[in-house]
């Protein structure tokens, strides 16, 4: 199943899971070592608890591409606001 690292916050991770992206709260040790805000995860669950966090680096590599690509966009876009 596959989920996103959301935020880090005093010890605490929150994992947005699934389709559904619901949130799950694990501790942070329990993340692998180059795990970030925005990283994509591969994880195993049983009986509702995480028993495996793999990093999904071919699904977090995209989803960087594509901010790239958005906020490029947006830079070359301009601004619509003329100045006087």
């Amino acid at each position: 199943m596959k989920a996103v690292l959301d935020r880090i916050e005093e010890g605490k991770a929150a994992l947005l899971v699934g389709d559904e992206q619901v949130e799950k709260i694990i501790e942070t040790h329990l993340l692998p070592p180059d795990a970030a805000e925005g990283t994509w995860l591969l994880i195993t669950m049983k009986e509702d608890e995480i028993t495996e966090i793999i990093i999904d680096h071919e699904t977090t590599k995209a989803a960087k591409e594509r901010i790239q690509q958005k906020q490029a966009k947006l830079l070359n876009r301009g601004s619509r606001f003329k100045k006087e």
